[in-house]
């Protein structure tokens, strides 16, 4: 029971997780913000994705919607899983691994429908290089450590339903 007192609360490696929520919306955000309000207000996207123009290609307009949904979508899960997180929700591992998982996935995806607009550029670029080692870095170490550390089970109990057998009292089990 001591073990599992010393191990319960948002201590140790989770500080680290914390950490890399609360940063990790705002660098994003910082980040590609800027860029896609310009490119959506400064006539960039109108250009991009009309026919007759120089630049059209009709895979920009799904790729540039895709890339902003799936930015915009990742801030609020960070957000969202900062809030479970801090209120040491159960449900917070199973979809940390989903936060951990889904850039994996989804920047090779990227960069492949980038190729297929930009033909001339290199598929994996060095920024695009970067995010995705920083995403199968964060992958290969987080994900396995919220699956065995006996931290993450201890932890994360909150708003879990109680059954009737766990709220028995010590005499009510004798019976």
């Amino acid at each position: 029971m001591e073990e599992e007192n010393n191990l319960k609360g948002l201590k140790g490696w989770l500080i680290f997780i914390g950490l890399g929520l609360v940063v990790s919306p705002l660098r994003l955000a910082a980040e590609i913000g800027p860029m896609f309000y310009k490119m959506f207000t400064d006539g960039s996207f109108e250009y991009l994705t009309t026919p007759g123009t120089e630049s059209y290609n009709p895979l920009w307009e799904p790729l540039l919607i895709f890339e902003a949904s799936y930015n915009g979508f990742m801030i609020l899960f960070a957000f969202f899983l900062a809030y479970l997180f801090f209120k040491k929700h159960y449900q917070f591992p199973k979809l940390y691994i989903v936060f951990a998982i889904l850039p994996v996935i989804l920047i090779p995806m990227d960069a492949w429908l980038s190729s297929l607009v930009l033909k001339n550029e290199e598929m994996f670029d060095a920024a695009t290089a970067k995010e995705m080692v920083r995403a199968l870095l964060g992958a290969i170490v987080w994900i396995p450590y919220m699956l065995v550390s006996k931290r993450v089970k201890i932890t994360f109990v909150e708003g879990r339903s109680v059954d009737a057998e766990q709220v028995k009292t010590p005499e009510d089990k004798t019976e």
